[in-house]
C-alpha cells in the first residue's frame, strides 16, 4: 500500500490528526533540504510536502513566492526535487507528495515525471492548477497517490467531483486567497470543515494560514492532517543557512506543543 494511504489509515486507527509539512526544494540550497526533510519529520511532520520551484505560483503568497524565485535563482530542477526525494529515501520512509503546478510537469513530460517520481520514492503528487475534470489516470497508474484541493466556495457537485478523483487525501484551502501564515482561522472554517467532511469518503487535510498551537486545537477534531507551509518556509530563511533544519523543526513543535 502507498506510504500516504498507510498514513491516513494509520492516523484514523489511532484518532490522531497528522501534520504534513511543506518545504520549498532548494532553499536555502539543494544539499539543505533533506537535512530540513528529515528534521521535520523528527519533529513529528507525518508527511512532507516538496514544492517544485516555479517562477509563477499564482496560489502561493509571497513567503513562498520568494522561496521558489530563491531556489530558481541557484539552479533547482525537477531533477533535483527527484535527487532530493532519493536522499531521504536512503534514511526515512515519510510519506512524500510532489508539491507543483502543472506547467512544470508538463514541460517535462506527464508520463516521464510520473515514472521518475516513482523511482525517486514519491508517494503522491498535488498540481494546484489542475482539476479533475483534466487529469487523466496517468499518475494513478504509475503508483502515485493523487491529491485534489477544495476551498470554501466549492459546491457539492465540486466537492464529489473531486473526492472521486483524489486517491490519497482531498485538500481543503481554509480561507479563500493565497498561501501565508495568519493569527487567526476564518471564523466560518470549522463549521464549513463539518459540512464538507460529512461528504467525502477521502481523508481530509486542511492548510493555508495554518501556523499555531491554536490552530492545530481548533483543527485536529475536524480533519484528518493540517498542512503548514508558510510558516516552515519563512522559519527556515530567517538565518544562518546551517540552522535552517533546527528552525523548521521548531515549527513543527511549536504547532504540536510538544517544544
Amino acid at each position: 500500500m502507498n506510504r500516504i494511504k498507510r498514513l491516513f489509515k494509520r492516523l484514523r486507527r489511532d484518532e490522531r490528526c497528522g501534520v504534513i509539512a511543506y518545504v520549498t526544494c532548494g532553499d536555502p540550497d539543494r544539499e539543505s533540504t533533506p537535512h530540513i526533510v528529515a528534521a521535520l519529520a523528527e519533529a513529528g511532520a507525518d508527511a512532507i510536502e516538496l514544492g517544485v520551484p516555479f517562477s509563477d505560483p499564482i496560489a502561493d503568497g509571497p513567503v513562498i513566492q520568494a522561496a521558489s524565485q530563491r531556489a530558481l535563482e541557484r539552479g533547482t530542477t525537477i531533477h533535483d526535487v527527484f535527487k532530493i526525494a532519493r536522499t531521504v529515501r536512503q534514511t526515512s520512509e515519510v510519506p512524500l507528495i510532489a508539491f507543483s503546478y502543472l506547467n512544470p510537469i508538463l514541460r517535462y513530460g506527464v508520463t516521464r515525471f510520473a515514472a521518475e517520481a516513482v523511482e525517486a520514492g514519491i508517494d503522491g503528487v498535488l498540481l494546484t492548477d489542475l482539476p479533475p475534470e483534466a487529469a487523466d489516470d496517468t499518475f494513478k497508474r504509475a503508483g502515485l497517490a493523487t491529491v485534489f484541493l477544495l476551498a470554501p466556495t466549492s459546491s457539492d457537485k465540486r466537492i464529489a467531483a473531486v473526492d472521486r478523483a483524489s486517491d490519497g487525501f482531498v485538500y481543503y484551502v481554509s480561507t479563500t486567497g493565497v498561501t501565508g501564515a495568519r493569527s487567526e482561522l476564518d471564523p466560518a472554517l470549522l463549521g464549513r470543515l463539518a459540512e464538507v467532511r460529512a461528504k467525502l469518503r477521502k481523508p481530509l487535510a486542511v492548510g493555508f494560514g495554518i501556523s499555531r498551537h491554536e490552530h492545530y486545537v481548533a483543527l485536529r477534531e475536524q480533519c484528518d492532517a493540517i498542512v503548514v507551509g508558510s510558516a516552515i518556509v519563512r522559519a527556515v530563511a530567517a538565518g544562518d543557512p546551517s540552522a535552517a533544519p533546527q528552525r523548521a523543526a521548531a515549527v513543527v513543535r511549536s504547532i504540536l506543543g510538544t517544544g
